[in-house]
């Protein structure tokens, strides 16, 4: 038996090298149908959606406990075709053809193809995420629905990539400063001492950490300076909170040798590939830190940690050129506390104010307490 709808296909067309959209940015695309034969359609739509969705399972004893939480950040909707009871008069979301008439919902044999047509939203949305118990998605969607038929669905995912500006936040061009120092005892004598500075608390992917500090070594043995960069993965559901950590670069210094002090400078280049730190999602956050201890043989390491975040590197996405003058669809946001868009189409300014930088590093509650965690990555 011959199939009716031999595909359906959703796509979008890059505006850049690095494939990834930022606020404001237009998303074109297209779906494409084919048939193999007269299809007498109810409903051809095509979606835009942000979410967020963490989901983990834990056991205690016989019992499982799932913990689920989403975030959703808006769900933008428009239609090629639209069933007659569900349209409105004023047919808000119906998208028409170059012609400015409406698609047909009887369509003939062969590839037919819908353009479409979304601005990604200016709200302070975080970037796409994947980790390992919950993700940020920014997906399109079509669906295709006839009578008494199965709906046809596809989908494709959006590499969002919100942007940031150093300039808007104090907080991540100030200075940091930490001290430490530590009493020998056991097999070492005497005590060691570090002071260590950065120049501010906001990286680009990329960009060398520059790490100076002024060490004593007032101990009876040799010492040297090591430097790790590790990411916090926080998930957050039903009051619970699941913790990932990975160190991402680790680096030693030239040793220190006893009663002798330095000045050392360290500079630790970012990675290029790091994903940026996500400080404006309820459920996920993606954290960064900086420690710095002094490998003191036979005895427990001095240590100080340092927050640091890591922003986009500059550039990551260019304006698109300004759509067609398609309809706009709408759907409310799910969640009280983002702005609501109005019905029809978001206007495009001329020069676009930046979005809302992420936060300053200690702006956040408190996080729910940690077990059974080795206290180095707190």
């Amino acid at each position: 038996m011959l199939t009716t709808v031999k595909s359906l296909k959703i796509s979008y067309n890059p505006i850049n090298e690095t494939n990834t959209f930022t606020n404001g940015d237009w998303i074109s695309g297209q779906v494409t149908l084919e048939l193999a034969k007269d299809c007498q359609i109810e409903n051809l739509l095509v979606k835009f959606k942000g979410k967020a969705d963490v989901l983990w399972t834990e056991r205690y004893g016989k019992t499982t406990v799932v913990y689920h939480a989403k975030e959703k950040y808006f769900s933008l909707k428009h239609y090629f075709v639209q069933d007659q009871n569900q349209r409105g008069d004023d047919q808000q979301g119906l998208l028409r053809n170059q012609n400015g008439e409406t698609y047909s919902s009887v369509v003939a044999p062969g590839i037919h193809v819908y353009p479409f047509t979304f601005q990604m939203p200016f709200q302070n949305a975080p970037s796409s995420f994947a980790g390992s118990v919950g993700k940020i998605v920014y997906t399109l969607e079509t669906k295709l629905s006839r009578s008494m038929r199965i709906s046809k669905k596809d989908s494709t995912k959006i590499n969002f990539v919100s942007k940031a500006d150093l300039n808007h936040d104090p907080g991540l061009m100030a200075p940091q400063h930490e001290h430490k120092d530590k009493k020998m005892k056991m097999f070492s004598s005497g005590a060691v001492a570090m002071d260590v500075n950065l120049e501010k608390a906001g990286f680009f992917q990329g960009e060398g950490l520059k790490v100076m500090a002024f060490i004593q070594n007032k101990s009876s043995r040799e010492i040297r300076p090591k430097y790790c960069v590790y990411r916090k993965h926080s998930f957050f559901a039903n009051g619970k909170r699941k913790l990932s950590t990975k160190d991402l670069l680790k680096e030693v210094g030239e040793p220190i040798q006893p009663s002798a002090s330095e000045n050392v400078t360290r500079v630790l280049t970012i990675p290029h590939d790091v994903e940026p730190s996500i400080l404006n999602c309820s459920i996920i956050k993606a954290e960064y830190r900086l420690r710095v201890y002094l490998d003191v043989k036979y005895a427990s390491d001095p240590e100080v940690k340092f927050p640091i975040v890591i922003l986009p590197a500059s550039g990551v996405a260019a304006m698109a050129p300004s759509p067609p003058a398609f309809g706009f669809g709408f759907e409310p946001s799910a969640n009280p506390n983002l702005p609501t868009w109005g019905i029809g189409p978001p206007q495009p300014p001329a020069a676009p104010q930046p979005s809302d930088p992420p936060p300053p590093y200690g702006a956040h509650g408190v996080y729910p307490p940690l077990t059974d965690f080795d206290t180095k990555y707190q």
